[in-house]
């Protein structure tokens, strides 16, 4: 027996060490600091000094990351579907029926190669098309911006377009009034915790759960602050549908708005600060626009209806008096509005409406002064005083495919690590290419065409958002190939039984996926490529820093530490490495040495990436590889605070660190992103697009959801359901797998059958009127199928309203696929795959209407 030897990982919840012994995983736990790393940093604040623990945290995704890795579902060999012949009938309507035999990798790369060549040649590059989950497995070599974009650059591939599914009303709504294109919507953050610490009276959590979503990627490192800030006296308000687990920890208020409504709850807020005069109308006056026009909609001049709290009443079904207390109490106080996780997100911005809900807490902010002291959007999971001039990209920022279309390593990351390469680029993504939204990939291949508005992530600027497109491009083929790479869609994207259907279809021909468990989506791919975890390969990463389209989101750590994400144990079965296999399925198609620059490993991409960093002026190579990890200095004691739009707030030039605005962007080198250069209650880039879309006004407004109380279905199913973000699981990272997170009661309920179901919370009264009780497994269904989940009977939501985690990893029906109850708590097959507006391409996967009855089995 060996000796047990310490490796250096990271997750997407945390950086860990890792114990092997013999080849074996033995344990994993959160890195603890010794007195060679960096000082912590020191605030002080109200006669106290705060300061962070020695150690980092992890998520119960990353608790649990050893029984992944061991998993009974992991894919350890290429993989064929029994009745899929590359050179005959291919069966493609069996897909996600069939069974899967073993093959070599000799055929497997054969098999794949051979058909890139053949569409290629017979429909163009632009036939094959590949996307991948929104996130993959830590490390910034292996990520889908880096590896994936290099070898599909140098293929050529049309990009299925991602959508930000955690923001949507912020990109598409949000970003109109007050710009931040290149956060996506989102403010910036620094130095918000030392604001919030020293300054603020009260938070009002508004659809803000910071201990289930962690920030992003962040672990625990934020629940220490909302502590401190408890102690300090601060007061926290939330406001959800859901009494959510920051709540249950730290709220002093619950309010409950019925699903779909919080952008009306926020228009009889402002009604109470207008009529009494109770917002500050100097930085009103002269750090915003329109707020005359955008007051004659609250006060009703302009459509009759006064948008007082009794009116809020009747939409939200809060009592007026709970609205005009919080008004006034959020009126006279120092107030931080947490609007979801970092500086914006939560799942009233993934509604049906959700653009108005983000419009609307900018203006409410707006009105009581963001930037000044303790006034902010700031849901303190962002904003700790790290060390920002210390340069280490995010896995955004392209790894080591240098795409500064796709990726944005364009900034600044580019030059850096390709000084004497080429970096790969693609023409077919450039903006006179060919895209495909991946909120409508089953359209393109089921109906052949498509005409949308928007690529994806429009972070250029504004205006991105107005661009048409239309599938297929001209001169470019319809799609013939799909390559997949990552988690499943069909439990994290909308109406998702659309893309079980586009699967079973002959219109797409070949369909690979690179996947490391045989779930979801794998069950419906021609070829399966085992790809191995992040655990059995080499990588470089830092905690929590994607970077790219959020700027500096390594704030919401407590140590800025960057990981040599060792190779702990030999990748199991044949599984390999994602790189391997592009580097395989390169050499076969002739351009290996391409891909490969010259016959790089993962390990020399890490070093040329250490060397395109900050790393050496801190550590060198040789230490680095030796001790696994680097914790970033903080700032210098008594380096000069920088609190987000407190510049704003006092009429200077930007004086934080953020990348954005371009000069292009801002006006004389001040103000925000917007055409006044102001924080906007009317939106002028709207009235240039369509002064007339009622869908996204230009005035800021109170839109009825289309799938709540208003709704025509409503009747027959009268459950509004909300599915944000999970709380044991990362999308679908953690979820089945047989891992021990199916093993916590809150996550998944094991039934008689043997099955662990995924969990619908009901409240007590819905659930006794249709004799349903705790833990029974129960029919949840509408026109677009069914769901059989197990209930949790319980007061956390109140009646009419019902809780259900989306992103489930797998998917089981139960007969036929695409047409049958389904097993595995995909949620997201019941919403709706409408956009938020005609012109809004964002998702609304937070809003559905369902009923719900008790199980009896397949007869019912």
């Amino acid at each position: 027996m060996g000796e047990t030897k310490r490796y250096t990982n990271s997750t997407t919840g945390g950086p860990v060490f890792v114990d092997v012994k013999d080849d074996k995983i033995v344990r994993m736990y959160p890195m603890e600091l010794t007195d060679e790393d960096a000082p912590n940093w020191e605030i002080e604040a109200r006669g106290r000094t705060f300061t962070p623990s020695r150690k980092t945290t992890i998520t119960p995704v990353t608790a649990a990351w050893k029984s992944q890795i061991y998993s009974p579902k992991r894919v350890l060999y290429p993989m064929k579907r029994v009745d899929f012949d590359v050179n005959g009938e291919r069966n493609c309507e069996n897909r996600g029926s069939s069974e899967y035999e073993r093959i070599s990798w000799e055929e497997a790369l054969n098999i794949v190669s051979s058909e890139i060549i053949r569409v290629k040649r017979d429909f163009g590059p632009g036939a094959i098309m590949s996307t991948a989950s929104s996130h993959h497995l830590w490390g910034n070599i292996g990520y889908r911006f880096s590896t994936l974009f290099r070898f599909m650059n140098l293929v050529g591939f049309t990009y299925a377009d991602h959508n930000p599914d955690s923001w949507e009303g912020w990109h598409w709504g949000g970003m109109h009034n007050w710009g931040f294109s290149w956060r996506l919507g989102n403010p910036e953050q620094y130095d918000l915790l030392e604001d919030g610490l020293q300054n603020t009276d009260m938070i009002v959590f508004w659809s803000a759960d910071p201990e289930t979503n962690n920030g992003i990627y962040a672990a625990f490192e934020s629940t220490p602050r909302r502590f401190w800030l408890k102690e300090l006296g601060v007061k926290m308000v939330f406001i959800d549908p859901y009494h959510n687990h920051s709540a249950a920890l730290f709220g002093d208020k619950w309010l409950a708005p019925r699903s779909g409504t919080d952008a009306a709850l926020a228009a009889g807020i402002a009604y109470i600060w207008i009529t009494e005069g109770t917002y500050d109308k100097e930085y009103v006056a002269t750090r915003t626009h329109g707020f005359e026009r955008w007051t004659e909609y609250i006060l009703g001049k302009e459509d009759g209806i006064p948008k007082d709290a009794k009116w809020a009443e009747n939409e939200t079904g809060i009592p007026e008096r709970e609205i005009k207390a919080l008004a006034r109490e959020w009126a006279s106080k120092k107030t931080m509005l947490g609007a979801g996780g970092l500086g914006g997100w939560g799942g009233a911005c993934r509604a049906t409406t959700g653009n108005e809900w983000a419009r609307m807490m900018i203006c409410l902010i707006a009105m009581q002064g963001m930037g000044k002291p303790g006034i902010n959007v700031w849901s303190t999971t962002q904003g700790a005083p790290v060390d920002e001039s210390f340069f280490f990209p995010g896995y955004a920022e392209g790894g080591i495919s240098g795409d500064v279309d796709n990726a944005a390593s364009g900034y600044e990351f580019a030059y850096r690590m390709f000084a004497n390469d080429r970096p790969t680029r693609n023409p077919i993504n450039s903006p006179q290419g060919q895209h495909i939204p991946r909120l409508r990939i089953p359209e393109a291949i089921l109906e052949g065409k498509l005409e949308w508005r928007g690529k994806g992530f429009c972070g250029a600027n504004v205006e991105a958002q107005f661009q048409k497109y239309e599938y297929p491009a001209p001169g470019y083929s319809k799609i013939q190939m799909y390559y997949r790479y990552g988690g499943s869609f069909i439990g994290t994207m909308t109406e998702t039984k659309r893309y079980v259907k586009m699967y079973r279809t002959d219109k797409l021909p070949f369909v690979v996926n690179q996947s490391v468990w045989f779930e979801g989506e794998a069950r419906f791919a021609d070829i399966i490529l085992p790809a191995c975890t992040n655990f059995e390969r080499w990588d470089i990463s830092e905690f929590a820093n994607c970077s790219g389209y959020i700027p500096h989101t390594y704030s919401q750590c407590n140590h800025r530490v960057i990981s040599l994400q060792m190779k702990c144990i030999e990748p199991l079965g044949e599984s390999k490495s994602d790189y391997q296999i592009f580097a395989d399925l390169a050499y076969k198609l002739g351009i290996g040495d391409i891909f490969t620059d010259g016959g790089k490993t993962e390990m020399d991409w890490i070093k040329q990436y250490f060397y395109a960093t900050d790393l050496p002026k801190g550590i060198t190579w040789e230490k680095f590889l030796e001790k696994g990890y680097y914790v970033v200095p903080n700032k210098p004691k008594g380096s000069k605070s920088t609190p987000a739009m407190r510049w704003y707030a006092e009429d200077r030039e930007i004086d934080t660190p953020d990348w954005g605005p371009m000069p292009s962007q801002q006006v004389a080198r001040k103000g925000v992103q917007t055409g006044s250069g102001k924080i906007e209650f009317v939106s002028t880039s709207l009235e240039r697009f369509d002064p007339n879309d009622m869908e996204r006004h230009p005035v800021t407004r109170y839109i009825e959801s289309w799938e709540g109380h208003h709704s025509p279905h409503y009747a027959q199913y009268p459950l509004q359901v909300i599915s944000p973000h999970p709380r044991f699981s990362f999308h679908t990272m953690g979820d089945s797998k047989e891992s021990h997170l199916n093993e916590i009661r809150d996550h998944r309920v094991l039934a008689a059958d043997g099955h662990r179901y995924w969990i619908f919370r009901i409240n007590t009264k819905d659930a006794e009127a249709r004799g349903i009780k705790h833990h029974d497994l129960i029919k949840v269904f509408n026109d677009r199928g069914v769901v059989i989940m197990a209930a949790q009977v319980t007061e956390r939501v109140p009646p009419g309203t019902a809780h259900s985690y989306e992103s489930c990893a797998d998917y089981l029906p139960l007969g036929e696929p695409g047409n049958s109850p389904e097993r595995a708590g995909c949620i997201n097959n019941l919403n709706s795959k409408r956009f938020m507006g005609k012109n809004s391409y964002g998702m609304a996967s937070n809003s559905l209407l369902v009923q719900v009855e008790k199980w009896e089995g397949m007869e019912s």
